[in-house]
């Protein structure tokens, strides 16, 4: 694979903020491992805060990072997401100038769940628990709506900023991929279409343009391999109320089911997984993700955060870890693993 990637997240949004505190000292260091130790040549910087990303984005690309720049505002209507999406490409320009041909622009991620007006529901719960949401997506009613956005959103975007763009798709998403430079597509391997992950790949391969697999990966608990997406596992109130200010201090996020934790089946996948694009052809990979701050690791399973996340690293909600001294947070087997593989790649430039 020509690109070699982890998804790091700044800050995504959805009911509670993913990363409460933005310290630019720590997004340094952790994209400096990112690089050094991890032995990523790209890294997708997601999140909603302009004003995060494109500091984030700088400093990757001063380390010489290949940079897909993924802005992700979710639940808000059509109008109201290209605006924001055509505000922080005009934003990236100037990086794009000065690091050229090392900036692509995302305009967004699986945007029949995360936005409004695709499908029914003003937010992904009522959208995916509607009961023709599974039908609908079946029969393809989606596509038009959504290419129709898609149209707008490249317009806008390509006014402002002159890179590559890209866009990143659920697998049952019938994207018009004229539009984007790349291929982008998110794809979990779960239990269900694990005989058939790399053809739903092929018709992707055939258009001619790099297919990146832009978000993928799993969690560390026995039987992860079998539920990727949203499972429903820890409890989302506790998590909420553990942000509020004051009251946070009295509330400890908790698991809602217990988990085993296993770190080591989180490698394997995750090293098996990486073998099977790396032979299917596509251009590149994004991990998802580097490390998931607000789902922190406990020795107690009841409140073992962590295994809800796909991070490669194990948050720690006070302290530090051995590894990084300087970092609140340890590797995991997945690090370790992700580490490895790419570490041993041919070195391809990217271009």
């Amino acid at each position: 694979m020509n690109r070699r990637g982890v998804s790091y997240d700044v800050g995504r949004v959805l009911g509670v903020q993913w990363r409460p505190v933005y310290d630019p000292k720590v997004v340094h260091r952790e994209l400096e491992i990112i690089k050094n130790d991890l032995h990523c040549n790209a890294v997708r910087i997601c999140g909603l805060s302009i004003a995060r990303l494109i500091p984030a984005a700088e400093a990757a690309l001063q380390q010489g990072l290949e940079v897909w720049l993924s802005p992700e505002m979710w639940d808000q209507s059509q109008e109201k997401t290209l605006a924001y999406i055509a505000k922080a490409a005009a934003a990236a320009e100037p990086l794009r100038r000065q690091w050229k041909e090392r900036l692509v622009f995302s305009v967004g991620s699986e945007a029949t769940l995360f936005m409004q007006g695709i499908v029914e529901g003003r937010n992904i719960t009522k959208r995916m628990s509607n009961p023709s949401f599974w039908q609908n997506a079946k029969a393809g009613t989606h596509n038009a709506p959504l290419n129709a956005f898609l149209a707008k959103a490249t317009k806008a975007v390509r006014g402002v900023f002159h890179g590559q763009i890209t866009y990143a798709a659920l697998i049952w998403e019938a994207v018009d991929w004229s539009l984007f430079d790349f291929v982008g597509v998110d794809h979990y391997r779960a239990a269900r279409i694990k005989d058939r992950y790399t053809d739903m790949l092929k018709p992707l391969l055939t258009l001619g343009k790099p297919v990146i697999v832009t978000e993928f990966g799993f969690r560390a608990y026995r039987g992860a391999e079998d539920a990727v997406g949203l499972p429903d596992i820890v409890d989302n109130k506790s998590l909420f109320l553990h942000q509020l200010p004051l009251v946070g201090r009295f509330v400890r996020p908790r698991m809602k089911v217990l988990l085993v934790r296993d770190e080591e089946l989180q490698a394997r996948e995750l090293t098996d997984q990486l073998h099977v694009l790396d032979g299917a052809g596509v251009d590149g990979a994004f991990i998802m993700t580097f490390v998931a701050p607000i789902a922190p690791h406990s020795d107690d399973p009841r409140y073992d955060i962590d295994m809800s996340s796909y991070g490669l690293v194990k948050s720690y909600e006070r302290g530090h870890g051995t590894t990084y001294p300087d970092m609140p947070w340890e590797p995991k087997a997945a690090f370790k693993a992700a580490a490895e593989f790419y570490g041993s790649a041919a070195t391809v430039r990217v271009s």
